[in-house]
């Protein structure tokens, strides 16, 4: 008898789990219908073409949830424009939305080289006597990231959006980093060290 109960309450547990799970992986298809007040600064598959604004195509879902809800709340990064477009996304919204741009593909950047080979010392070793650590570490070797640990995938990211970031990491403006990681890095960092990093992994090509 107690088996058969644990039995049942397995297979209840289950069939309430479903549901829940398959809401929490996100629908691209109603991304993409979300995606359309989107498309005026990212373009319709998320390439932007302005290179202050971030391209989210082939960006890991879970780093983008994030970034919508940070942007939602507004405490550890703000921007006016972001707000007034998140205000009324719910979290399955932002979910369906972050599906919808992992599976677009994102273009190719060239690098300045002029300051690529410095930018790739820094991406791939750091600059131990400013005490910065290496990017690869966190980003990988092809700037992919890492989805579970929500670091992003930089590989093909305008330099100039990313050089922003860095530079509001550094002053603190921007701070929904976790465990400061990246103001930690930042802080330490030049604006020639930061150009020169932001043009490698611009140049980088993604998986």
């Amino acid at each position: 008898m107690n088996y058969k109960l644990s039995a049942l309450f397995a297979a209840l547990s289950v069939s309430l789990l479903l549901p829940l799970s398959a809401a929490q992986a996100g629908d691209p298809q109603r991304g993409q219908e979300l995606s359309q007040s989107c498309a005026a600064c990212h373009q319709a598959d998320g390439n932007s073409v302005n290179p202050e604004w971030p391209k989210l195509a082939g960006q890991h879902p879970k780093y983008t949830v994030k970034q919508l809800r940070d942007f939602k709340a507004g405490e550890n990064r703000y921007d006016a424009l972001m707000a007034g477009e998140v205000a009324n996304l719910d979290e399955q919204d932002m979910r369906d939305l972050a599906a919808f741009y992992a599976e677009q593909e994102i273009t190719r950047e060239t690098a300045d080289e002029d300051v690529v080979e410095r930018g790739e010392q820094i991406y791939r070793g750091g600059i131990p006597s400013q005490n910065v650590a290496a990017c690869i570490a966190c980003h990988g070797p092809n700037g992919n990231g890492n989805p579970e640990a929500m670091f992003p995938a930089v590989a093909g990211q305008h330099a100039q959006y990313s050089a922003d970031q860095m530079r509001l990491f550094r002053s603190g403006e921007r701070a929904n980093d976790n465990g400061r990681m990246m103001r930690n890095v930042a802080r330490n960092m030049s604006d020639a060290d930061i150009e020169a990093v932001s043009q490698y992994m611009a140049g980088l090509q993604p998986n």
